[in-house]
């Protein structure tokens, strides 16, 4: 599997569940119902009813004390968006602009601009990677 795709499929998985509880929740849902509407709208009611099902269930299990079920949960919709980007890798960029939309990055926050760091290391090498200012003292 592309693991760009992975990584897209955790993020929107971690971001849906994050924003069931928050004040961004409806624009979540109507946003992934959107993406499925428009990639596959044979399934887009039923993911629609199957997100709204998914808060109720988290804000039982926050109001119970219940972590164990939020990150089932988290896990659960990262899986969904997973099979989903599989049968549909168009439906990518479309994805990335919902999530972009749902929780924007202020400018100047950490987060505003995209960084993405990659490193392969073997044998005894040594990797050190950073999104901004990093400092090294080895004796």
């Amino acid at each position: 599997m592309d693991p760009e795709i992975a990584a897209l499929a955790g993020t929107a998985g971690t971001t849906v569940v994050t924003l069931m509880v928050t004040n961004a929740w409806e624009s979540a849902r109507d946003g992934m119902v959107a993406l499925w509407r428009r990639f596959q709208p044979d399934r887009a009611e039923s993911i629609g009813e199957e997100l709204e099902a998914g808060r109720e269930d988290l804000l039982l299990a926050r109001r119970a004390g219940d972590a164990a079920s939020e990150a089932e949960l988290t896990a659960e919709w990262q899986g969904r968006v997973r099979r989903f980007l599989l049968a549909r890798p168009e439906a990518a960029d479309a994805l990335r602009r919902i999530l972009e939309e749902v929780n924007p990055s202020p400018p100047g926050e950490p987060g505003a601009e995209r960084i993405r760091l990659q490193a392969r290391a073997s044998g005894s090498a040594r990797v050190y990677q950073a999104g901004h200012d990093q400092h090294i003292t080895e004796r």
